[in-house]
Parts: structure tokens; C-alpha cells; sequence
């Protein structure tokens, strides 16, 4: 098989959408050496590290024709290349569907409208936010809805039913497949400082519901002196609110996944308060480090996380006050869910997100095939 996959994620700084294409082409290209996978974009991007020789990059396109990427470009490379199948990896897929093609739904944000300007995690700025959110809403519904999408891709079952109520399509055609966390995230001695800490990991839009958050700690440091270090690309309004907070801040920016995994095997607990997500990838990776994760009783974290963390109501600000605090004064307590934490985390793996997603190529192909002898 030769697999196109939509590289467009690669040219953000990071997110989950970066880390979703870079793990899976390397994952599918690991397990199917007889598959070629390449990875085509309009933009420059980088390549994964470790690439395997069969996942290539494609060229970046040149001329006035081939700009129109998605309605002549992008036809072009998958033509030169010789690939049967496209993979529209953030939503979108070819206007012209000369070949099947499979969307990934991450979530369904772009089109709930007060999460629509912050979907796409811990890349770039709000304004491309809202750019790359308002792209979406104008095509992959469109798309998704009139069956240019031979299959459509979802991160957990919780997406998957909102997919097939909103876009009104047949529920054979979309599948889950779990993402998982990458080895990198493993137990570490975590890192120390000199007071404990609490860890949020992503971005500040409205439904990351960081304002709750913000007055959770300040009412849990009251009790225990715990810091609040916050890791991820911070909108001016977020940043804004946290240098004048009381001191016990800490903002770091962007950090490499090695580092990431001794904040999360360190923290007193990692905290995660989101009213709404697909999937909710740091709280997994948390998971897998170890930690005591806090996180929003929501349908999709909740699928994910199962039992391996305490699961909350993201309005309660009250009850965040007190597990956090709990999570310090008593850790005994969280002894048990570090364990379930591990647990249930070692049940996600790139390998079986890999092999679910090329059944589903393989679906898609023999569904093209069946509507071209029809």
C-alpha cells in the first residue's frame, strides 16, 4: 500500500497534532515495511526523527497550479508518487476525489462555537488559531458530509458518536483509534524543587478552563505552598493573569519531551481542567510517567483515563481545591492511583493505534473499489 498522510501538523512548533502525525507515520511505517508512506504538505515542514526509509517526505509544490494544494496539488504529488490513499490527518482531505481517502476527526470544537477559536492545542498564536479553526469549519464538515471522506478516524468513542449526530453519517464509516503517549513518558525521579508543585501541560483558551483552575490553587497553595507551574504556549491573556497572580507561578514555555517527563513524574499531581477535548493527550502521558493526574469528568478523559485518575467536575472549583491540597498533605492517598495510573496507560500504544488505523486504509480502499464496480 502507498499512503499519502497530510503533513500540515509538522509545520507547528508542537501540540498534539504535531505529535499525532509524527508518531503515527512513524509507527505505521515501522509496522508495514512493505507499505510506503509519504508525508505531503504545500509548507516546508520537518520530517520525524528516526523516519524509517519507507516514510518519505514529499516535495513542496511550485507554480501557480500546484499552489491550488487542495484542489490540484495535492492530486499531483499523491499521482508522482504513486499512492492509492490519502489520510487527511488534521480533518480535510482533496477537494477532487480521484482516490479514497480517510479524515481524522480530533475533535468537534470547530464547530461548537465557543471552542472554535482554540482548537488546536499548544501551537502558534490565537489569531492562527482562529484561522486554522475557521478552515476546518468551512471544509472538513462540508467534506466530511457529502462522502469525500471514504473513512473518517476519530481518537475515542466520545468523538466518534459526535461525529456520526453532527455530520449525519453512516456510523460503519467512522472509527476510533486511541492515540497513545510515546515511550519518551516513563517514571523519571521527577524534579525537585524547593516547595511540591502542580502541573498543567497546553494551551489557555476558554475551554481549557484555566480561570478555574487559577482559583483552585490559589485557595490549595493557601493550605500547602504548592506552586503552580504551567507548561505550553500561554496566550497573552493567560500570561497576563499569571504574573499577577500571588508568586508561586511558574511559566515555562515550551520544554522537550525528555524534561516534560521529569516535570510530570514530579509533580504533586497534574492537573487538567478542560470542559471539553478529544482526547486529552498530556493527561496520558502523565499516566505514564506515573503520576497523580487530577482531571475534568468529562466523556472523552474519562474514556481515556478510566480509573487511573481522579476525575472531577471542571465547574467545582471547591473540589479541585481539595484534591489538590490532598495530593500534597496526604500523597499516601494517591498512592493507589499512580499505580492504576500505569496501569492503564500501558493498554495505549502507537503500534495498536498504528495497526487500527491501516485497517481502516484497507477499509477504505475496499469501499472505493466495491463503489467503482457499482
Amino acid at each position: 500500500m502507498r499512503v499519502a498522510l497530510d503533513a500540515t501538523p509538522l509545520t507547528l512548533r508542537s501540540g498534539g497534532l504535531r505529535r499525532y502525525v509524527e508518531e503515527l507515520s512513524r509507527a505505521l511505517a515501522r509496522a508495514n515495511p512493505e507499505d510506503d508512506y509519504w508525508l505531503v504538505c504545500d509548507f516546508p515542514f520537518e520530517m520525524p526523527a528516526e523516519a524509517p526509509p519507507n516514510l518519505q517526505a514529499g516535495a513542496v509544490p511550485a507554480g501557480a497550479l500546484w499552489r491550488r494544494w487542495w484542489l490540484a496539488g495535492v492530486q499531483r504529488e499523491m499521482a508522482r508518487r504513486g499512492c492509492e490513499l490519502f489520510h487527511g490527518t488534521n480533518f480535510v482531505v482533496p477537494w477532487m476525489p480521484l482516490r479514497p481517502s480517510v479524515a481524522t476527526v480530533h475533535d468537534l470544537s470547530p464547530w461548537r462555537e465557543q471552542w472554535a477559536e482554540t482548537r488546536d492545542g499548544l501551537s502558534g498564536t490565537g489569531t492562527h488559531r482562529r484561522k486554522s479553526s475557521s478552515f476546518v469549519r468551512s471544509r472538513a464538515g462540508l467534506q466530511i458530509a457529502v462522502g469525500l471522506a471514504s473513512m473518517v478516524l476519530t481518537p475515542t468513542e466520545a468523538v466518534r458518536k459526535e461525529a456520526v449526530e453532527h455530520f449525519r453519517v453512516h456510523p460503519s464509516k467512522v472509527v476510533a483509534a486511541p492515540l497513545a503517549a510515546g515511550p519518551v513518558f516513563r517514571p523519571t525521579e521527577g524534579k525537585r524543587l524547593e516547595r511540591p508543585y502542580f502541573l498543567y501541560v497546553g494551551a489557555a483558551g476558554a475551554r481549557k478552563n484555566l480561570s478555574m483552575l487559577m482559583q483552585a490553587w490559589h485557595e490549595a497553595q493557601g493550605r500547602t505552598g504548592a506552586e503552580l507551574v504551567l507548561v505550553g504556549v500561554l496566550e497573552a491573556g493567560m500570561a497576563a493573569a499569571a504574573d499577577g497572580a500571588r508568586a508561586g507561578v511558574r511559566q515555562l514555555g515550551q520544554v522537550s519531551d525528555e524534561e516534560l517527563a521529569e516535570w510530570y513524574s514530579g509533580a504533586a499531581a497534574v492537573v487538567y481542567p478542560s470542559l471539553y477535548e478529544g482526547f486529552g493527550l498530556p493527561v496520558l502521558e502523565a499516566m505514564q510517567c506515573g503520576a497523580a493526574v487530577i482531571a475534568s469528568r468529562i466523556p472523552a478523559i474519562g474514556e481515556m483515563a478510566g480509573d487511573g485518575a481522579v476525575l472531577l467536575d471542571p465547574m467545582d472549583t471547591k473540589e479541585w481545591a481539595e484534591a489538590m491540597t490532598a495530593a500534597v498533605l496526604n500523597p499516601e492517598r494517591f498512592a493507589e492511583v499512580r499505580a492504576r495510573a500505569l496501569r492503564r496507560a500501558s493498554g495505549f500504544t502507537w503500534e495498536r493505534t498504528a495497526g487500527l488505523t491501516r485497517e481502516v486504509y484497507a477499509e477504505a480502499l475496499q469501499r472505493w473499489e466495491m463503489r467503482s464496480f457499482a
